[in-house]
């Protein structure tokens, strides 16, 4: 704790070492602050209340009251409308010095931000002008900001009182061109999804999309396949009976040629040798023999020979049957392996194309939207004209008329001129401490033996004459005289400002 006490003397001493320094910035600060502050013109303020009622038996009882939040957004959007803006400038002295379009724009838009409308209760609503600079004296301030408050009242007056029912009509016209030009968006918005469908109409989500006709050729693809391993099976069976089928018949017997005789000849030897007959019996020897001959006839024959097998017949017809089925399959199958590849191919273009879908179709649903709105708040305006044509549903009333100024507003000069007398005295004590530190002098002997690190054995203290004396007191004096006419300033500055809002007043 002593320290951090000895710490706060020495810094002390050092500001007060450098007090004329100190005194020096702070007078240079204070004097460039209150310069600062007394170019900074004053702004008047000037407010009015009003009670507009918005409500209407009648309107209310056929449904068409509206919502009251909206009726009082669009009294104070009424009320800092640009047109109405612009009316009290060419009112007032705020559009002596306008000349041209672009002055007068930037006009309305400062003005704009010069106003305010509040709404304090439902019907009840509080404006506020204010008006300052402009190279205007603070009397003419004072008088333009009633001014501006009262023009706003009488013009609001006049617009929504006399002439409400052209407002009504100026508004009927404007939401007709507003749902004439929305038509038009709503009607190429249509069309632009209609041509988009009909050109991508493969390539949408949805039914006969990309992905649907692949999932739906492969499921195909995947019957035709199955279809074609039972034709090849049943054609497999059909080749194996037609292997074990001759295809005629021998028919004994004269009928049958010299097949058949052969094939009867080789009955009777084999019906024989169930008898029991040998080879050495002369029955057999004949019938070898005629065997024999029969058998070199019937190799001059050729396969001509003997009786069509039906059975062989019907297998030929069951086998072309089978081939014929198996290559309309093969022929499917290779249509849908080029169809699913060609179908692949184009699904990679179909994200591109289906956000492009669902972008148009946004745009379309949001003038949609805003059409059906723009419709809907038309019909409602118009049954207002018709109602509010028949009875005055507005009535007006200045509850509290613009006050005129007394003082200004903005900005609060007094607390600004003390605050640039404290921060231009912080400024001087902070400058003599900052020299303080750049210094190499040491205020304290316990300061010199810790910066050096070597023991001190002991201090010289100053001896002052009587004339040294006498000069340091007349010197701090001058110092007390020197921070006394800051505050003197600082009170005559504070006393101008009051004799200038009295003159105001």
């Amino acid at each position: 704790m002593s320290s951090i006490y000895e710490e706060v003397r020495i810094a002390l001493h050092g500001i007060w070492t450098r007090r004329w320094i100190a005194l020096a910035i702070a007078w240079a600060v204070c004097m460039a602050g209150w310069l600062v502050v007394a170019m900074v013109p004053n702004s008047y303020e000037s407010k009015a209340r009003i009670f507009v009622q918005i409500d209407d038996v009648l309107a209310d009882q056929i449904g068409i009251g509206g919502d009251r939040k909206r009726d009082i957004e669009r009294v104070r959007q009424t009320l800092t409308s640009s047109v109405n803006l612009e009316k009290v400038i060419r009112a007032t002295r705020l559009g002596d010095k306008v000349t041209d379009d672009k002055q007068m724009q930037a006009a309305v838009e400062s003005l704009g931000k010069d106003v305010k409308v509040v709404s304090q209760q439902d019907n009840l609503f509080e404006i506020t002008g204010f008006a300052g600079g402009g190279g205007r004296n603070d009397g003419e301030n004072a008088k333009l900001a009633q001014d501006i408050v009262q023009k706003m009242i009488d013009i609001f007056r006049e617009e929504n009182l006399a002439g409400g029912r052209g407002e009504m009509t100026d508004t009927l016209a404007f939401m007709d061109q507003q749902l004439a030009s929305r038509k038009k968006d709503l009607e190429a918005a249509e069309l632009k999804r209609t041509e988009f469908e009909a050109k991508n109409v493969g390539f949408i989500p949805g039914i006969g999309s990309i992905s649907t006709k692949l999932e739906a050729a492969r499921g195909q693809l995947r019957d035709v396949e199955s279809n074609l391993l039972a034709a090849q099976s049943a054609l497999a069976s059909i080749n194996g009976q037609l292997s074990g089928t001759p295809q005629t018949i021998a028919v004994a017997g004269p009928a049958g040629g010299a097949k058949g005789a052969l094939a009867q000849a080789q009955s009777d030897l084999g019906s024989m040798r169930a008898r029991g007959l040998t080879d050495s019996h002369p029955d057999v020897i004949a019938v070898k023999g005629q065997i024999a001959g029969l058998q070199k006839a019937a190799a001059g024959e050729g396969g001509a020979g003997g009786t069509l097998n039906p059975a062989y017949s019907s297998l030929i017809s069951i086998k072309a049957d089978r081939e014929a089925s198996i290559v309309a399959l093969q022929s499917r199958k290779g249509s849908l392996q080029a169809e699913i590849a060609q179908l692949s191919a184009q699904q990679f273009s179909e994200p591109t194309v289906a956000a492009e879908a669902a972008r148009i179709s946004r745009d379309y649903d949001v003038y949609k939207e805003q059409y059906d709105k723009l419709l809907r708040d038309r019909e409602q305006l118009r049954l207002r004209g018709q109602v509010e044509t028949e009875r005055d549903a507005v009535k007006f009333e200045v509850i509290d008329p613009p006050t005129m100024p007394t003082g200004p507003s903005a900005p609060d000069r007094p607390l600004l001129l003390m605050l640039v007398l404290v921060v231009g005295v912080g400024a001087g004590g902070a400058g003599a401490f900052a020299l303080a530190q750049l210094k190499s002098a040491y205020s304290t002997t316990g300061q010199l033996e810790r910066s050096t690190g070597l023991p001190v054995l002991g201090g010289v203290s100053e001896a002052v004459t009587r004339v040294a004396r006498a000069e340091r007191a007349r010197r701090l004096k001058w110092f007390v005289g020197g921070l006394a006419g800051l505050f003197v300033v600082l009170f005559v500055l504070l006393g101008v400002e009051m004799l200038k809002r009295g003159m105001v007043a």
